[in-house]
């Protein structure tokens, strides 16, 4: 602290920073796309749909997902859960993020040579 200047109040005392629900959503939905990545690259999957939201309880996020058929979805909804609450918690700072995945479509693999 140099002669005359005020010191700055306590970090809590200095105010708060709030993280728009869109960029929420945008951050969970590149994270499920980083999950899935390299998964099936010969099926054309939907990119992962997210819906986020702040309340009292914290962030929560909703994630449409586009699977290839056949897949084990247990562990791959492990995989992007975990992915998704890891990056929300190191980008946005959140604390326990509650996730919830929406297996909406299974993509079987399409006729060999592609379409005829």
């Amino acid at each position: 602290m140099t002669a005359g200047s005020v010191p700055l109040p306590a970090p809590a005392d200095r105010g708060g920073t709030r993280i728009a629900d869109r960029v929420l959503a945008r951050i969970a939905a590149r994270a499920a796309t980083e999950a899935l990545s390299g998964r099936d690259e010969d099926r054309v999957l939907r990119s992962p749909r997210a819906s986020a939201g702040q309340g009292r309880r914290g962030v929560s996020v909703r994630l449409g997902l586009d699977l290839p058929y056949p897949v084990d979805i247990a562990a791959v909804s492990a995989e992007v859960h975990s992915r998704v609450v890891s990056r929300i918690e190191q980008l946005a700072g959140a604390e326990r993020p509650r996730v919830a995945l929406v297996v909406e479509r299974l993509v079987p693999p399409g006729p060999p040579g592609g379409l005829q």
